[in-house]
């Protein structure tokens, strides 16, 4: 697997993100090593929250939420996915599984870094990466924060709105990250902050990740990763650990995986789960704040 790792000053000037990269290496089951690149804010003791970007995004998405969530007193770390950010970035499509990146951040979280007792919070792709972590390694977590994200296995089909993001993104030339950032958002982002999602990619054979994930979600029952998830929807559902579902009301692609989630999965039931207004899809742009608020009340509570 040939591996392509973005130059440094590509991520120069960033707004409002003035945490220092840290660096971590992962195996992966050909036998080679994988850089991940992560921030992290608040006290080194304190409670961990494991925040887990989507597509196309990386860990910048997360910078309105850090400094909330530092001020609580929680350990907040947001790691790049592998393929995005400042980690490695995979070069060609094939080498992108649904099954590698939930183990890439699976050494992330638990070889490199050795947390324990988390809280995830997980959006978009985020999600679907850290709900299959908590269903097959469920002693490592302390609590759930579901955001605008899910856990398809296929047997459901996919919203409209998805499938016309998942054909944009395979017949797209030149993959316009930032646009698309953008378009899952209600409001403006400006000219810097565009250009930070575009950082991590210098030309299209950095993007091989953004290209590679829409065609990983499960859409059909037979999709490669459809049992795993159903496996992890199983687990899911039965776990005692508190689930707080943390959606906007304005997303058109996971919106409706909200009253699922709440309705089905153990851990949820009793709790006050937000809705976020005024948001998109990529809720931690439009109201990161608020959402930062409420993930640590949930902690603190």
């Amino acid at each position: 697997m040939r591996l392509l790792r973005t130059p440094d000053d590509r991520f120069t000037d960033l707004p409002d993100f003035p945490y220092e990269p840290r660096y971590a290496e992962v195996a992966d089951a050909q036998g080679g090593r994988i850089r991940v690149g992560y921030v992290e804010a608040g006290p080194a003791d304190g409670p961990v929250v494991l925040l887990l970007h989507g597509e196309p995004s990386w860990s910048f998405l997360y910078r309105k939420m850090l400094p909330v969530l530092a001020a609580a007193g929680l350990r907040a770390i947001a790691p790049d996915l592998v393929g995005f950010g400042r980690s490695d970035k995979p070069a060609a499509v094939t080498d992108h599984s649904y099954a590698r990146h939930v183990e890439w951040m699976r050494g992330f979280a638990f070889d490199a870094l050795d947390l324990r007792d988390v809280t995830l919070v997980g959006q978009d792709w985020g999600g679907l990466i850290g709900l299959r972590m908590v269903a097959e390694h469920p002693s490592r977590f302390a609590r759930v924060v579901a955001s605008n994200t899910g856990l398809p296995t296929g047997d459901v089909d996919m919203p409209a709105e998805w499938h016309a993001f998942r054909e944009a993104v395979s017949k797209a030339p030149v993959l316009d990250v930032g646009r698309f950032v953008q378009s899952g958002c209600s409001s403006n982002l400006p000219a810097s902050v565009r250009a930070a999602y575009d950082a991590p990619f210098p030309n299209e054979t950095y993007k091989a990740g953004p290209r590679a994930m829409p065609s990983l979600v499960p859409y059909r029952p037979d999709d490669p990763a459809s049992e795993a998830n159903r496996a992890a929807w199983k687990t899911l559902s039965e776990l005692e650990l508190p689930f707080l579902v943390a959606f906007s009301d304005g997303d058109p692609i996971t919106g409706g995986m909200g009253p699922i989630l709440r309705r089905s999965m153990r851990g949820a039931s009793g709790l006050d789960h937000p809705v976020i207004a005024g948001a998109g899809h990529f809720l931690q742009e439009d109201a990161g704040e608020e959402l930062a608020e409420h993930v640590a009340r949930f902690v603190r509570g």
